[in-house]
């Protein structure tokens, strides 16, 4: 194993963020504003966006393999490293078609930034002249929900997590993806690289679907239609359109439609695992949970494949959001382990004429999670076949063991939900659904522009020091690699909801 540099600094924190704040296209005066002020005492001037900022932050804790020649060279060795940066996250400009390669290899141009840092504390963001922000996109050839002539994209590395953001106001919407890779880092990479664009394409063939229906909606209303007329008959069926996408059956293709890239993924990434597995045999060992959150517009769509978690804070049904009324924390993801009840049974279904599908608490005794992209071993024979001696699974009876089929949900954002968290499993080992709300609740009362994420990052830290009988300082000298034995990779993001409209700080200066 390649080992990493401690993550300190002579201040003691943690240098992991990255955070974006919302521009409305006029600034109070009414004139226009190409520009984000997030400058102490400023407001936020976006009232009508359904989130109105969101930060991220990473920890590393596992050393990482330097990536080979995968799948044929579409990743590169020369560019995957570079994307491991668990001191940082690269701020990625947008390109005109996010395709596989390029997105991959745009990290390297981190001197261009489309999103503004956030600093922990407000004193650090005074001292932060990286707030403007950059736009660099032109329309891309996939049509769909998530093309925009201007987006602003986030991504970064800490050790096998891999997390990324992509912010659009022109179309009012935001993609959040965490993917916490284990025994290994290549099938998170190929998520950060690939998942996102795949998306684009299946929401393109919904929106395709659409415009059809659209104009079958049309012929029906006014008769055939014509070239000379189509114009102004799809003006006349915009509001058809507009309902479509409100009602519940819009909102279930969507879901689909993120389902159907998961799915696209997984068949990619085995079938270039089948084509290395040879000359890398631990390919077929390498696996990731999937967490993606999807803004659009006032609906919030949520897919998980594994054990990283969505907690919603939101107030109690009848209290206002401007009242001292309480949060509740609302988990909006399940959790795939065989620890889940219903996961275990399911599983135990699954393979009536296997004896011993979990073995020590563990899939066939290798994983908790019951769901994953990657780890074909435990999916396909052939894979667990390219493994030698114990690190074989033995009485691989009917695979696959393992599913990729996410959990799906979407959330109607109302005036009462505030703040959104997402994060891999390494923060739920210290902090229960109920803490991180509470914590963040708090951290924004007192700090309306600072970075939550990354207090929840430094809080956990704190945790695991005082669990392991050691300060702050002396956990962070302990190498990534062996630092795993305190605490997981603890991958962040924390997304301000803005569709309540509320006048306090922690929702309109953030």
């Amino acid at each position: 194993m390649m080992g990493r540099q401690a993550i300190t600094d002579p201040g003691g924190e943690i240098k992991i963020s990255f955070g974006y704040h919302c521009n409305n296209s006029t600034d109070d005066s009414g004139e226009d504003s190409d520009g984000v002020d997030v400058r102490p005492g400023s407001k936020l001037r976006r009232n009508n966006s359904s989130f109105s900022c969101l930060s991220g932050a990473a920890l590393s804790a596992n050393a990482t393999l330097a990536n080979t020649n995968i799948c044929n060279g579409l990743f590169g060795a020369e560019i995957l490293p570079a994307l491991d940066s668990p001191t940082s996250f690269r701020r990625i400009p947008s390109s005109p078609s996010f395709s596989k390669l390029d997105l991959l290899s745009s990290s390297f141009q981190s001197g261009l930034s489309n999103l503004s840092c956030s600093p922990s504390s407000p004193s650090e963001l005074a001292e932060d002249n990286s707030s403007s922000l950059r736009s660099t996109s032109a329309p891309s050839r996939c049509e769909s929900f998530l093309n925009a002539t201007e987006v602003k994209v986030a991504g970064g590395a800490a050790g096998e997590d891999r997390v990324q953001a992509v912010c659009s106001e022109e179309n009012d919407s935001l993609f959040c993806g965490i993917y916490d890779g284990f025994n290994g880092r290549d099938a998170a990479d190929f998520l950060a690289g690939t998942l996102y664009e795949t998306i684009r394409h299946y929401l393109g063939l919904l929106e395709r679907e659409l415009e059809r229906e659209c104009k079958v909606e049309v012929k029906d209303t006014l008769g055939n239609v014509n070239n000379g007329s189509y114009v102004n008959c799809v003006a006349k069926a915009l509001p058809y359109l507009e309902m479509e996408k409100s009602c519940t059956s819009f909102k279930q293709r969507v879901l689909n439609g993120l389902e159907q890239a998961l799915v696209q993924a997984e068949n990619d990434f085995l079938h270039m695992v089948e084509q290395e597995m040879d000359n890398r045999p631990d390919l077929v060992s390498i696996g990731s949970c999937v967490l993606v959150v999807l803004l659009l517009g006032k609906n919030m769509y949520v897919l998980n494949a594994g054990d990283s978690r969505g907690v919603l804070a939101t107030y109690a049904e009848g209290v206002g959001a401007n009242s001292d009324g309480r949060l509740q924390a609302v988990q909006l993801t399940v959790s795939h382990t065989v620890d889940d009840e219903s996961e275990r049974i399911q599983l135990l279904k699954n393979h009536p004429e296997d004896p011993s599908p979990i073995v020590g608490g563990k899939v066939k005794g290798k994983l908790k999670v019951t769901r994953a992209l990657g780890v074909g071993y435990l999916k396909k024979k052939s894979m667990n076949d390219a493994l030698m001696g114990i690190l074989r699974v033995r009485n691989l009876i009917s695979p696959p063991y393992i599913s990729v089929q996410p959990s799906l949900t979407v959330h109607e954002v109302s005036s009462s939900d505030h703040f959104v968290v997402l994060g891999s499993d390494g923060l739920f080992d210290f902090f229960n659904n109920d803490d991180v709300v509470k914590l963040v609740r708090s951290y924004i009362q007192r700090y309306p522009f600072g970075d939550p994420a990354k207090f929840l990052v430094e809080q956990l830290v704190m945790r695991a020091a005082d669990c392991a009988g050691l300060s702050k300082e002396e956990l962070m000298s302990v190498p990534a690699g062996r630092r795993r034995k305190y605490h997981d990779d603890v991958t962040v993001i924390v997304i301000i909801l803005g569709m309540n409209k509320r006048t306090s700080k922690a929702s309109t200066c953030l």
